[in-house]
């Protein structure tokens, strides 16, 4: 009995660690999004057009654009100067890319 739970246990685990897998964001696809569609505003996580609103920390925390959801959004609907990727972008793209930015803006856009 005691065997059959553990395999059970393990089956589980197993089906759920790699259902996860499917869910995790492609930091490099993320990158050359990034590379292609935003770098010429924002290289190194800074605004060329709007030079308070940042994509570095402490920006993103004070507009309250620091979760992948609130990035997603803003990538997808555009605001102000910055246009809407979601005709030109797939959801997956918009999602790399917004997992990449967080990841920069959390390692101060360095390399």
């Amino acid at each position: 009995m005691k065997r059959k739970f553990i395999l059970i246990l393990f089956v589980i685990s197993n089906l759920f660690s790699n259902s996860l897998v499917g869910f995790a964001a492609d930091l490099s696809n993320g990158e050359q999004i990034f590379s292609a569609n935003c770098a010429a505003c924002h290289t190194g996580g800074n605004n060329v057009i709007m030079p308070e609103k940042t994509l570095k920390k402490e920006s993103l925390e004070a507009n309250k654009v620091n979760t992948v959801e609130a990035i997603t959004y803003q990538v997808t609907n555009g605001k102000n100067a910055m246009p809407a990727f979601g005709g030109r972008l797939s959801d997956s793209d918009i999602e790399d890319v917004a997992n990449y930015i967080l990841t920069q803006a959390e390692k101060g856009w360095s390399n």
